[in-house]
């Protein structure tokens, strides 16, 4: 069990963000945001963070960590952070440090929020959340992936690196686009093209196959060029659409998830409207001979700015009703 108040974090490769649950059933106070790279290291930003909250001092901590969560003392895949449970226990005078992986956390979300609410933007047909598993993924700094499963009367949580399997074209258009695309590590894996950096190695490929010069130099450069009506950032989103719809329907059928597919992260939200006309969802549902199964599947864009806090609140409030990994520190 969590002692109240608990502080509650995301660390991801790019920003940290924390909050305070006071008790049970209480709106979460979010504190200020903090950029991994302008801090250097974690108990710096949580005391930053903490500078903006003026209840009761937290008493217990439970954190998501962007990278394999197999002990307590961890480093961030895409930043140059290491998580101690220990360190931030004894600094902060805590008595419980909970670490998990970050997709844990955006899974329990979806026990949580709503579509009336406004929390999530349906790809394809509206259809309502029904019950089986339920897959969650995220393209952002990196691209996390977890499942929530049911077990009897409660529900396990699947934290997994599946962004780090391996992704490969399907069509010739696609092998020739392939021969372009930066490797990292020798390899392209999901994660490689369906991420933040992936959207700018896509857009270079798509000069180098078209003979010119990328404009671009920064992910978010992409985004803003499309809106704009740039033809080369335009058709590096449409593949990235259909892309994202094809591996979000590999980890649907995976996982069996007639729950829903829910997709987090940065950039989703940000070109909901894309994901919605583009080829995503032909993507999705092109899983023969399993394609009308995967018609069945509902899909959600979650634009609910932060799930992750809004998991990690549902965790520790109800923590009897999940299965899920943790590594952490306990006082004494």
């Amino acid at each position: 069990m969590f002692a109240f108040p608990v502080l509650l974090g995301d660390i991801g490769g790019t920003n940290a963000r924390f909050a305070v649950l006071r008790s049970p059933g209480e709106p979460l106070q979010l504190l200020p945001r903090t950029l991994t790279a302008q801090t250097p290291e974690p108990v710096e930003a949580i005391r930053i963070a903490l500078k903006g909250y003026d209840g009761p001092a937290p008493r217990s901590a439970m954190i998501a960590v962007a990278t394999r969560v197999d002990k307590p003392v961890i480093r961030l895949t895409n930043a140059e952070w290491t998580i101690d449970a220990k360190a931030i226990g004894t600094a902060l005078g805590l008595d419980r440090v909970a670490l998990v992986n970050d997709y844990t956390p955006v899974a329990a979300s979806v026990t949580v929020l709503d579509l009336e609410r406004g929390d999530l933007a349906p790809l394809g047909d509206v259809m309502p959340v029904k019950p089986g598993a339920r897959v969650v993924l995220g393209p952002g700094t990196g691209l996390g992936a977890g499942a929530i499963v049911p077990v009897e009367d409660r529900l396990a949580i699947l934290a997994t690196e599946a962004g780090h399997m391996e992704f490969g074209p399907t069509v010739d258009e696609e092998a020739a686009l392939f021969r372009h695309l930066e490797r990292v590590g020798g390899r392209v894996s999901a994660e490689v093209v369906l991420s933040g950096p992936g959207l700018f190695r896509l857009s270079k490929a798509f000069a180098a196959h078209r003979a010119v010069e990328c404009p671009f130099t920064l992910p978010n450069d992409v985004l803003t060029a499309a809106r704009e009506g740039d033809g080369l950032a335009s058709a590096t989103l449409d593949v990235f659409a259909r892309w994202l719809g094809r591996f979000a329907g590999d980890l649907a059928l995976t996982f069996e998830a007639s729950g829903g597919v829910f997709i987090a992260g940065g950039i989703a939200p940000r070109m909901v409207d894309i994901l919605q006309s583009g080829g995503f969802r032909e993507a999705f549902d092109r899983k023969a001979p399993h394609d009308a199964w995967a018609r069945s599947v509902p899909v959600y864009v979650i634009v609910n700015p932060e799930p992750a806090l809004e998991g990690l609140a549902a965790l520790v409030t109800k923590p009897e009703r999940f299965i899920f990994q943790s590594q952490g520190w306990v006082a004494g």
